[in-house]
């Protein structure tokens, strides 16, 4: 009897995000994104049954199913499975199972938790059914199933971290996006890298539809943004690839001053009341994901972790026991 249990990453996004977006990309002398795995993981487990029911469970959201066969479960409308079901659609598995879902993510945390554990699913269902997936083929199909949930476009660079691990450089152009893997510099970040949740969800404070279209019918100040993005994203790069660490705290400015002049919702009270409380302490604050809530990276440069992290949870924040992570560490 086939039995396996999948654990993937999240990860923080350092620079680039929204750059991953088809054809937003190829308008923009091949971007980069740079993202950074972290120990906060979404876990999959696959049991196969003996006849064809179908029992699902989402532990994290608090929801559990049996279904009589596979019809029944895309019929069925529980919202805690819509992922689900995008994956039994594609799949079509002919054999019951039991599968049991979590993820570690704060709900609209902005780690990329769904598009991780998306990842999860589709690796414990190829073993499963022994259809193997090169790599890029499976960040496509995450990205397109994650579409048919979300009703609206998805980027890609969330999927490579809960694959590879370590720090990600995804660079997008014609062919697609084609991903540099470096391990985790344990100098860059040991004792600089703090995570802290708002205590609440982001809610996309940039729409990237919008945005897109916005790009696409020659508004002169998205180009420009989008321009200015696509820099600091570089800059990132470099300045990781040269250990240069002094530049962070102003890419991460630079990215902040560009991304509020899209939309001001990418920030919000609680995340410039966590920047101001960083900054007193000598610390940067970076906006996880499409921002207006959800998690923030506190970047240390003096090794202050414990504490800011004092002050952050004093003040009510909480802070996250997560680093960054590679597969096999």
């Amino acid at each position: 009897m086939f039995e396996i249990q999948i654990k993937s990453p999240t990860r923080v996004d350092l620079a680039g995000g929204t750059l991953d977006f088809w054809p937003l990309y190829l308008f923009l002398n091949d971007p980069v994104t740079v993202n950074v795995a972290i120990d906060i993981f979404t876990y999959a487990d696959l049991r196969e049954g003996s006849g064809k029911t179908i029992e699902l469970e989402s532990k994290d959201l608090k929801a559990k199913k049996t279904y009589d066969d596979l019809e029944a479960a895309l019929r069925d409308t529980e919202p805690a499975f819509d992922l689900v079901r995008a994956h039994l659609r594609y799949w079509q598995p002919k054999k019951g199972f039991t599968l049991s879902t979590r993820s570690e993510s704060p709900i609209g945390g902005g780690l990329g938790g769904s598009s991780s554990l998306c990842i999860s699913l589709l690796r414990a269902f190829s073993a499963w059914l022994k259809s193997p997936l090169e790599t890029y083929d499976m960040v496509r199909l995450a990205s397109h199933l994650e579409a048919r949930v979300l009703l609206k476009p998805t980027g890609t660079q969330d999927y490579f971290p809960p694959i590879f691990g370590g720090v990600n450089i995804i660079t997008y152009g014609a062919p697609g996006p084609r991903v540099e893997v470096k391990p985790i510099d344990r100098e860059i970040f040991e004792r600089r890298f703090l995570l802290v949740y708002t205590g609440h969800s982001h809610n996309s404070g940039i729409n990237n539809w919008q945005v897109i279209k916005n790009w696409l019918d020659g508004d002169a100040d998205t180009r420009m943004i989008f321009a200015k993005l696509a820099e600091v994203s570089f800059d990132m790069k470099d300045a990781l690839l040269r250990r240069d660490l002094g530049r962070l705290p102003s890419l991460f400015a630079r990215e902040y001053e560009a991304r509020t002049a899209i939309s001001s919702g990418f920030s919000s009270p609680e995340i410039r009341r966590l920047a101001d409380l960083a900054r007193s302490e000598g610390a940067y604050a970076k906006i996880c994901g499409a921002g207006g809530g959800g998690c923030v990276l506190i970047w240390c440069p003096d090794r202050q972790v414990n504490e800011v992290s004092q002050k952050c949870a004093a003040a009510g924040f909480s802070v996250l026991a997560a680093a960054p992570w590679e597969t096999g560490q």
